[in-house]
């Protein structure tokens, strides 16, 4: 630039103002590991947001400087990076005109920009020029590439380092002397070529643009006739286009205004003008509706200075002033609401002061700092405010450091002291104490020794951490003592020995429940002695499994399942954290899902049985009640005495396997007189003889139990079906899967005569579902059934009331279409039924149903007097009398 000067102006006087400190290039650095005091250079205004956002997020913030912003922006944001309030600069090419910066490094970003043309590089002199923002003085300054800029080659380096530029070979130059007689002369004059060889003719900016295109406008030319109105059009083409608004929207605002003027008011429209300012007169708004509403006020500030174009230049240049400075006062917030945490700015700049601070912890374990949030101390652990307008981590740590230490000291010292119950154990396998997690449960060596993980960072010591430890698994060893204290008991046993020491390993080992199939040849080979061991630790010995009564009440059996999937479920890609829910408390069987290994089931304390899962317990129970039907024979009864007699109502015949109160039949339809059979039993026809329906039980025998076939067999009664909560097909998917098949019979049902004197339509006799089963007792303390027998089970038609004659003289009425009662004959069966007899106060048993009084069932020598008798029938949900016809001559 000197020999063009010296050219120019030969007697120009040149200082030199030789740089005092060095610049240097520092290389290429990511954006989150620019050093402080640095400013990043981009030449969009979307770049340049972008930056500023990731560096808020990661550094604390950024001060933001655009060509766009106004003036007072601009200061107010510069102010904000010089004040040390954020510690980074992100800015377009306007950081190298006219700002005076505390810079220690400058970060390019990129290198090409828009000159108002087209996109180019930047020359070697443009980057020297903001590169030497850096340094200042006496303090060294470097330079650099960030983000997708590539770095500088080692040529250019050197140039930049040594500010060797090129020199200036041609100023641009435009002619000063405008001839304003027409339009077209002022064209011509803005057209002249300079005659110095050092100048070239300026290409054509904004004003010039302007005047090309409001002059092709035929009205506007017939305004611009004199000199004085060809004047005014040129100054208002010199009306600055703050909008950037294309060139024919800028030259429709410039022609409406030189219309305005020229009109025969002379002076731009007062409501107009005032419609035009008030549009801008807004601060809501994001980052660009502010720009461009401060870019248009910027436009009538600039025309409010034209004294001649308004009525009251002075109101209007005061009014856009104190918008524009609105406007600009809101755009400098929002960005620093948007690209500034002060709080970060605020703990960091006091951090690097070494200045102290007050903080504090609350009740619910939030942490401020300077009445600043910036955290939460949950159990042992700090959890930095990193949401989207919180402080950044890196500061939250650094200004909370000072008050964790003492805060986790104390804590470990109260954990220290805590009683067990403060300490619990979430159904995921996490340690609470006074609602925070401070711990989970790991897979240790074997199934009943679980390891601790402590739930802690590096803010609490060695020590400290040793004592939360020591103390979470001296709690953990108490709770299992505690929970599962019988199984605890087994594992540590050693008074044991032989098979027994055995058993209880493999009981351990299988927490708690060991299936006796698998274990059956060491089940019976066991003394007395040995079983007496295992009994003494509360051991079972049950039809069906070796388990702990006392470990399937809930807490202990959701223990069980937490310690399985813990040591067991990552074999079958079950985790602890995502564990199946367990069956609810209070069922007793549910359905089996087929996606659950066994072992899940076993570990909740459930015995998978067809398609159901059964609480073991109840199962064990339901064994029970089946080997007592099984085990009953007639033949043990006491002696037979006189039968009795029965008053008789009309009423249809319920079967023994009648459903429950939701009517579901038991195990299946079946074809009437079918049974249920064991797979190793012989059908045996279940029909008493006429003997044995002529004689009752004996006073002081003992009742059958309700289901009981005498023969080895059984039928399925709704007292076994509450045993495990289901029925229907259900329930007969238990049996089979314990072993129980289907064995179907035919019964013949014995015709009955009906009376003449009340003849009855004859009824399509409903089929009935017996159901029953046959078991045989299996090898150990409980034997599971083995065998079903085959209960007959009819349903009978309805018949005529009997009259207390036919009774007496014990007869039948005839049936319809019988010619007398002794068509029926011998053939004759009985109604077999299943009464639900309670000790009465009269002394002997009574039958109540749902629906009916209670009725007193007397037995003895007969008397001549009526007894009466009721059953439940849940189908029908009346009571059913059933006659059995007495000895002649009982009257």
């Amino acid at each position: 630039m000197r020999d063009a000067i010296r050219e120019l102006l030969p007697g120009a006087n040149l200082v030199s103002r030789p740089r005092m400190s060095n610049l240097t290039y520092a290389g290429e650095k990511k954006i989150t590991r620019l050093p402080r005091r640095s400013a990043i250079v981009a030449f969009s205004a979307n770049d340049v947001y972008a930056i500023a956002e990731l560096v808020r997020r990661q550094r604390g913030g950024a001060a933001v400087v655009l060509g766009a912003l106004s003036p007072r922006t601009r200061n107010a944001q510069v102010a904000l990076y010089q004040n040390g309030d954020v510690d980074f600069l992100v800015a377009t090419d306007a950081i190298g005109m006219g700002l005076n910066l505390d810079l220690d490094h400058v970060a390019f970003a990129g290198v090409r920009k828009f000159d108002g043309h087209t996109h180019r590089n930047l020359t070697p002199s443009e980057i020297g020029q903001i590169a030497g923002r850096a340094g200042r003085h006496m303090n060294d300054g470097t330079f650099g590439v960030t983000g997708q800029a590539q770095p500088f080659d080692a040529e250019q380096i050197e140039r930049l380092e040594t500010h060797a530029f090129d020199q200036v070979g041609v100023l641009q130059w435009r002619s000063r002397t405008l001839d304003i007689a027409s339009i077209e002369s002022l064209k011509e004059s803005l057209r002249e070529m300079p005659v110095h060889p050092r100048l070239t003719r300026s290409r054509m900016v904004d004003d010039v643009i302007a005047l090309e295109n409001v002059t092709r406008d035929e009205t506007i030319c017939a305004m611009a006739k004199s000199p004085a109105a060809v004047g005014l059009l040129w100054d208002m083409c010199q009306i600055p286009d703050y909008q950037r608004v294309s060139p024919a929207d800028h030259a429709d605002l410039v022609g409406t205004l030189f219309g305005y003027v020229m009109s025969d008011e002379g002076k731009i429209p007062e409501d107009w003008f005032a419609r035009q300012v008030a549009q801008a007169d807004r601060t809501e708004g994001d980052l660009d509706t502010l720009s461009n509403r401060l870019a248009q006020i910027r436009t009538w500030t600039f025309v409010s200075h034209r004294a001649q174009w308004l009525h009251d230049p002075e109101h209007w240049q005061e009014r856009t002033r104190s918008i524009e400075d609105k406007l600009s006062d809101a755009l400098h917030e929002r960005l620093t609401q948007r690209f500034v945490d002060r709080r970060t700015s605020v703990l960091m700049r006091r951090l690097r002061d070494k200045e102290e601070m007050m903080a504090e912890i609350g009740d619910d374990g939030q942490i401020l700092v300077e009445d600043h949030f910036v955290g939460r101390l949950d159990g042992f652990r700090f959890t930095p405010d990193s949401s989207g307008d919180g402080i950044h981590g890196k500061a939250a740590r650094n200004a909370a450091t000072q008050v964790l230490a003492s805060e986790l000291a104390a804590r470990a010292d109260a954990l220290a002291a805590a009683a067990d119950d403060a300490i619990t154990l979430s159904s995921n396998g996490r340690i609470l104490w006074q609602g925070c997690e401070i711990g989970r449960l790991v897979r240790g060596e074997t199934a009943l020794k679980p390891r601790i993980e402590v739930f802690a960072d590096e803010y609490l010591s060695g020590p400290d951490r040793e004592r939360v430890t020591a103390r979470l698994d001296a709690w953990l060893a108490a709770y299992l003592d505690a929970k599962l204290k019988p199984l605890m008991a087994l594992s540590n046993a050693e008074d044991l020995t032989g098979l027994a020491r055995g058993l209880g390993f493999r009981l351990t080992e299988n927490l708690g429940v060991l299936r006796r199939e698998g274990a059956a040849d060491d089940i019976k080979a066991l003394d007395q002695s040995d079983r007496g061991q295992l009994r003494k630790y509360g051991v079972r010995f049950g039809a069906f499994n070796l388990y702990f009564p006392a470990l399937l009440k809930p807490a202990a059996a959701e223990l069980l399942l937490q310690l399985w999937a813990l040591h067991g479920g990552q074999d079958y890609g079950i985790d602890i954290d995502a564990m199946p829910e367990r069956p609810q408390q209070g069922l007793t069987s549910v359905p089996a899902d087929a996606a659950l290994p066994e072992p899940y089931w076993r570990a909740a304390g459930f015995h998978v049985a067809g398609s159901r899962a059964v609480r073991i317990d109840m199962l064990e129970r339901l064994s029970d009640l089946i080997r007592a039907r099984v085990t009953w024979r007639p033949e043990k009864a006491a002696k037979p005495v006189e039968a009795m007699t029965v008053e008789e109502t009309a009423a249809e015949t319920p079967t023994v396997a009648e459903a429950t109160a939701t009517e579901t039949p038991v195990v299946e339809t079946q074809e009437a007189g079918e049974t249920l059979a064991a797979e190793t039993g012989t059908a045996r026809a279940a029909a008493p003889s006429a003997e044995t329906r002529e004689a009752a039980p004996a006073a002081d025998a003992p009742k059958p139990p309700s289901g009981a076939t005498g023969d080895g067999g059984f039928r399925v009664v709704p007292e076994l079906m509450s045993m495990v909560g289901c029925s229907g097909e259900e329930f007969a998917s238990i049996l089979r899967g314990l072993g129980f098949r289907l064995e179907r019979r035919k019964i013949d049902t014995p015709a009955e005569p009906q009376s003449s004197a009340e003849p009855t339509k004859p009824e399509t006799p409903s089929e009935a579902t017996p159901v029953a089963a046959e078991a045989s007792a299996t090898a150990g303390d409980a034997p599971a059934p083995g065998h079903v027998a085959d209960g007959a089970v009819t349903e009978r038609r309805r018949s005529p009331r009997r009259s207390r004659r036919d009774l007496a003289a014990g007869q039948a009425p005839p049936r319809h279409g019988s010619s007398s009662a002794a068509a029926a004959g011998p053939q004759a069966g009985p109604m077999v039924i299943r009464p639900s007899a309670r000790p009465s106060t009269s002394g002997g048993p009574t039958n109540s149903t749902p629906n009916g009084p209670r009725r007193t069932i007397r037995k003895g020598r007969p008397t001549g007097r009526r007894v009466r008798a009721t059953v439940t029938a849940a189908r029908a949900r009346t009571a059913i009398r059933t006659a059995i016809a007495s000895p002649s001559g009982s009257r």
